[in-house]
Protein backbone atom coordinates (compact mmCIF):
# COMPACT_ATOMS: atom_id res chain seq x y z
CA UNK A 1 0.00 0.00 0.00
CA UNK A 2 1.73 3.12 -0.84
CA UNK A 3 2.09 6.06 1.90
CA UNK A 4 -0.57 8.59 2.14
CA UNK A 5 -3.75 6.55 0.68
CA UNK A 6 -5.94 4.90 3.46
CA UNK A 7 -8.89 3.86 2.13
CA UNK A 8 -11.08 2.76 5.33
CA UNK A 9 -10.93 6.44 6.23
CA UNK A 10 -12.22 7.78 3.44
CA UNK A 11 -15.70 5.38 3.14
CA UNK A 12 -18.75 5.69 4.96
CA UNK A 13 -19.70 3.14 7.69
CA UNK A 14 -21.16 0.13 5.97
CA UNK A 15 -24.81 -1.07 6.78
CA UNK A 16 -25.90 2.34 8.12
CA UNK A 17 -29.89 2.55 8.29
CA UNK A 18 -32.24 5.58 7.62
CA UNK A 19 -33.84 6.61 10.36
CA UNK A 20 -37.52 5.34 10.20
CA UNK A 21 -40.52 7.87 9.90
CA UNK A 22 -44.05 7.04 10.38
CA UNK A 23 -45.74 7.45 6.54
CA UNK A 24 -48.91 8.85 8.47
CA UNK A 25 -46.57 12.08 9.86
CA UNK A 26 -46.51 12.93 6.38
CA UNK A 27 -50.22 13.09 5.75
CA UNK A 28 -53.02 15.71 5.81
CA UNK A 29 -56.96 14.72 6.52
CA UNK A 30 -59.31 16.71 3.90
CA UNK A 31 -63.02 16.04 4.03
CA UNK A 32 -64.80 15.22 1.30
CA UNK A 33 -68.29 17.62 0.19
CA UNK A 34 -71.15 16.84 -1.94
CA UNK A 35 -72.41 18.73 -3.97
CA UNK A 36 -75.99 21.67 -2.30
CA UNK A 37 -78.44 19.13 -4.34
CA UNK A 38 -77.51 16.35 -1.39
CA UNK A 39 -78.78 16.70 2.11
CA UNK A 40 -75.61 15.52 3.37
CA UNK A 41 -73.12 17.72 2.88
CA UNK A 42 -69.86 15.76 4.18
CA UNK A 43 -69.22 12.57 2.21
CA UNK A 44 -66.41 11.44 4.21
CA UNK A 45 -62.24 12.28 4.46
CA UNK A 46 -59.44 11.23 2.46
CA UNK A 47 -55.50 11.20 2.91
CA UNK A 48 -53.20 12.99 1.38
CA UNK A 49 -49.42 14.15 1.18
CA UNK A 50 -48.49 17.41 2.83
CA UNK A 51 -47.61 20.37 0.17
CA UNK A 52 -43.57 19.98 -0.13
CA UNK A 53 -41.40 21.49 -2.75
CA UNK A 54 -43.05 22.50 -6.48
CA UNK A 55 -45.49 19.31 -4.89
CA UNK A 56 -48.85 20.64 -4.05
CA UNK A 57 -51.64 18.98 -2.01
CA UNK A 58 -54.58 20.45 -4.03
CA UNK A 59 -52.76 18.56 -6.76
CA UNK A 60 -52.95 15.11 -5.40
CA UNK A 61 -56.38 15.99 -4.71
CA UNK A 62 -58.34 17.14 -7.49
CA UNK A 63 -59.36 14.10 -10.00
CA UNK A 64 -60.18 11.63 -6.66
CA UNK A 65 -63.28 9.70 -7.49
CA UNK A 66 -65.64 8.88 -4.29
CA UNK A 67 -68.30 6.11 -4.33
CA UNK A 68 -71.57 7.21 -2.39
CA UNK A 69 -75.08 5.86 -2.04
CA UNK A 70 -78.05 7.97 -2.64
CA UNK A 71 -79.08 6.56 0.70
CA UNK A 72 -76.22 8.09 2.81
CA UNK A 73 -76.30 11.15 0.60
CA UNK A 74 -80.05 11.77 1.09
CA UNK A 75 -80.52 10.37 4.60
CA UNK A 76 -83.01 7.95 2.74
CA UNK A 77 -82.47 4.13 3.20
CA UNK A 78 -84.85 2.95 0.38
CA UNK A 79 -82.33 4.88 -2.38
CA UNK A 80 -79.43 3.04 -0.65
CA UNK A 81 -78.91 0.34 -4.07
CA UNK A 82 -77.98 3.79 -6.06
CA UNK A 83 -74.54 4.74 -6.09
CA UNK A 84 -72.93 8.09 -7.30
CA UNK A 85 -69.19 8.92 -8.29
CA UNK A 86 -68.36 11.98 -7.02
CA UNK A 87 -65.28 13.56 -8.52
CA UNK A 88 -63.17 16.03 -6.69
CA UNK A 89 -62.78 19.37 -8.36
CA UNK A 90 -62.25 22.50 -6.06
CA UNK A 91 -60.43 22.37 -2.76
Amino acid sequence: MAIGKNKRLSKGKKGLKKKIIDPFSRKEWYDLRAPTVFETRVVGKTLVNRSQGTKNAVDFLKNRVVEASLGDLNKNEEQAYRKFKLRVDDV
